[in-house]
């Protein structure tokens, strides 16, 4: 089995259980760091980490 590097914006969104709209808008101001790929952005697995992480210390 080959284990991802990266993630798409779509699904990170499934991950989050976010829409794919507000995805976007999270990774568009930056509060989601991303990579742009060719055409695609590119999401790295600890930036969704670093993005709950965020969330988890703004609600302390």
């Amino acid at each position: 089995m080959i284990t991802r590097k990266w993630h798409t914006v779509a699904e990170v969104a499934e991950m989050l259980g976010y829409g794919l709209s507000k995805t976007k808008t999270l990774v568009a101001t930056g509060r989601i760091q991303s990579v742009k790929d060719g055409h695609n952005r590119r999401i790295l697995p600890e930036w969704v980490d670093q993005y709950i992480n965020d969330r988890v210390a703004e609600a302390a």
